[in-house]
């Protein structure tokens, strides 16, 4: 698995993570999009701290520097 996230991207990851987070914790969403964005949130954390997105090589994308 090569890192395909470089460091902006993953910077963005970790902050849209840590927001569908919160809102999910505080009671900001609820019913099915509670759900959703817990999952997002997570997913977007594992993502930005393994440096790999599996979408990027279907989308044959690759923001990590050479």
């Amino acid at each position: 698995m090569e890192k395909n996230a470089g460091t902006i991207d993953r910077i963005v990851r970790v902050v849209i993570g840590i927001i569908l987070l919160y809102a999910v914790a505080t009671g900001k969403v609820s019913g099915i999009v509670m759900y959703v964005a817990g999952l997002l949130g997570l997913m977007m954390l594992v993502t930005a701290a393994l440096a790999y997105c599996p979408l990027y090589p279907i989308m044959k994308i690759n923001t990590a520097s050479k």
